[in-house]
């Protein structure tokens, strides 16, 4: 399978830069897998784990809290607001991004709470999930 250029930023770091041959998003209007000559596309991303099979054949997971995506005929770029590799994500940082996310929720006018709590509720099944696997 090919490769393509992507890109996986945080504001504080990149995640990953490189070949991939597979990426799947957690798009607000669902889940999408990016291939090779993928058209272009962008995307909101919502709190989710960003899936990615790299050139060699690496499957790496990054948990991201929401951003944009990206897709073009130069490649893929993800701007996350938060991104952490799946292995350093635990419980605790978890509840640590539910109790902001909660916070956002009463803060939100009444236009932007409906999607404040779609991003608290998928950080509790993200949460959930962990502590049953």
């Amino acid at each position: 399978m090919a490769a393509f250029p992507f890109e996986l930023v945080a504001p504080n770091k990149v995640l990953f830069s490189g070949p991939a041959r597979a990426v799947v998003i957690p798009g607000y209007e669902g889940d999408f897998q990016v291939l090779t000559d993928h058209a272009p596309t962008v995307a909101a991303v919502r709190p989710g784990v960003v899936a990615i099979d790299d050139a060699n054949g690496r499957h790496l997971r990054v948990f991201v809290r929401g951003g944009f995506a990206d897709v073009n005929p130069l490649g893929l770029t993800i701007l996350a607001e938060t991104a952490i590799p799946f292995e350093d994500l635990n419980v605790a940082h978890l509840d640590e991004e539910i109790k902001n996310a909660e916070e956002d929720v009463a803060d939100a006018s009444d236009e932007l709470k409906q999607a404040a709590q779609e991003k608290l509720d998928r950080l509790r099944e993200i949460r959930d999930s962990m502590k049953l696997g």
